[in-house]
């Protein structure tokens, strides 16, 4: 009779499952990501945001450059950033959880021997036993599933993670090196400015004495001294704050890092120009890592209904018993199989509460999703237009830079000839320094633009060196 109604009781459980796994077939578990990227192209493309650009390779852009030592430090930043391994070592974690969660797919259980003794007044009983158990949930309604998707997606947005601080590192260390660079022709400028008024001081107090120049002229001169003297402590820690910039991103200390002057960075032609311009925005890791997020916040919204059904599995052991000895001897064999069905129909309100939350949580991350693209749109269309408002002001700055120094060279003859007096020759030397400064400065603002540009044009680049990894 117990065998009949276990026979019958087997029938049941299986006929259940049997029917729920045919209603239930055909539910997604997560998102068609492949889809989204296809309507994200199409929507990129009708943006229509760099269609000008020329056709060229932008991978490792900062080669352009013609730098040995900033090809090293590029190098260098994404071997030993922390933050790089911190992120890798998580991703490895997300990697880890992944296979975990894949594992319940599996039956679960262990193998376990034990051996007894005991007595009771002058009675002793021996008892061993040898037994493996486990217990297998059944995914017919995809939970498991549902959350093996969303630890994939979790792993997927964290190798993006990785790109998008890679893009960091890389544009970090270039914007660094260019404004150091920058900053010592800037220093270089000071101190000819510098000079050149200490030695018009020395002139001027000679004719003062002489009664051929005033003291207003003496003293403006000197006032000038001051001025340019007082722009020394800022530019030297300008570069200070450069070269802690560039030791943050290769994890070292400042005065570890040592750079070399060099003005050719500035007389390097570098052109902005993208492969395909569309991909390199749809392929942007803030955008794949919003959709991934959204991807797992949707699994997880199906696993939490899912959580409503009733939870099917086996359970079961198999085992010897050995009798009146501890060593598993003359054992006799044992074994049960029992499905199981289980359904928390009395936490229906806090399953449909959970559920309900993690669906809004899903919303929340697709509009977030949608967000992430248009900023990555917008960014983009930004960089674009800073590029040009650069490139126009660094033409009129080196005009500017031209006629000051043609204007100082004819103040020059002029005060040779007794033309002008010397503080109008003062004046057009201070010109000319002013615009040369000023030139520097524009030039250091155009490479930063075209920096960004790459930057913000990331995918097609950053997808190149997370390939490269070793």
């Amino acid at each position: 009779m117990f065998n009949l109604m276990n026979s019958v009781k087997s029938k049941l459980v299986i006929s259940c499952l049997l029917a729920t796994s045919i209603l239930l077939a055909g539910c997604a578990s997560k998102i068609d990501e492949a889809k989204q990227h296809q309507l994200l192209e199409s929507f990129i493309e009708r943006a229509d945001i760099a269609s000008n650009l020329a056709s060229a390779n932008e991978l490792n852009w900062w080669h352009q450059f013609n730098s040995a030592e900033l090809d090293e430090l590029v190098k260098s930043a994404l071997a030993t950033n922390h933050d790089l391994k911190t992120s890798q070592l998580q991703l490895k974690s997300a990697l880890a959880r992944l296979g975990a969660q894949k594992a319940e797919y599996l039956p679960q259980g262990g193998f376990s021997i034990s051996a007894t003794r005991s007595g009771l007044d002058s009675v002793i009983t021996r008892e061993s036993s040898g037994t493996l158990g486990l217990d297998w949930q059944l995914d017919l309604f995809g939970r498991v599933t549902a959350l093996v998707d969303a630890a994939n997606a979790s792993a997927m947005s964290q190798a993006e993670q990785i790109r998008l601080l890679q893009i960091e590192i890389v544009s970090g260390v270039v914007k660094g090196y260019i404004n150091y660079q920058g900053n010592i022709q800037n220093q270089q400028i000071i101190s000819k400015q510098i000079t050149a008024l200490k030695q018009s001081i020395e002139v001027l107090e000679a004719r003062v004495e002489e009664g051929v120049a005033s003291e207003l002229d003496l003293n403006r001169t000197k006032a000038q001294l001051s001025q340019q003297q007082a722009l020394l402590p800022d530019v030297i820690y300008a570069q200070y704050s450069n070269l802690a910039t560039i030791a943050l991103l290769t994890g070292k200390l400042t005065k570890e890092i040592s750079l070399s002057e060099t003005q050719a960075l500035f007389d390097t032609p570098i052109e902005v120009a993208i492969a395909d311009a569309n991909n390199a925005i749809a392929l942007r890791p803030d955008i794949n890592q919003a959709l991934l997020n959204f991807s797992q916040a949707y699994s997880l919204s199906v696993s939490a209904s899912k959580a409503l059904l009733p939870n099917i599995s086996l359970s079961g052991f198999a085992g010897v018993l050995g009798l009146d000895n501890t060593r598993l001897v003359d054992t006799q064999q044992q074994w049960q199989l029992s499905p199981q069905i289980e359904w928390s129909l009395l936490s229906y309100p806090a399953l449909l509460a959970q559920r309900d939350a993690q669906a809004f949580l899903s919303e929340a991350a697709y509009s977030e999703y949608q967000q992430v693209v248009l900023e990555a749109i917008n960014e983009s269309e930004l960089s674009l237009q800073f590029l040009v408002k650069q490139s126009d002001m660094q033409k009129f700055a080196q005009q500017r830079y031209k006629y000051a120094n043609n204007a100082f060279l004819q103040a020059e003859v002029m005060y040779q000839e007794g033309q002008i007096p010397y503080l109008e020759l003062l004046d057009a030397r201070q010109d000319v320094l002013v615009a040369e400064k000023n030139n520097i400065d524009s030039a250091i603002s155009s490479l930063i633009a075209k920096v960004s540009t790459y930057q913000a044009f990331n995918g097609s680049w950053s997808q190149k060196l997370a390939t490269d990894e070793p």
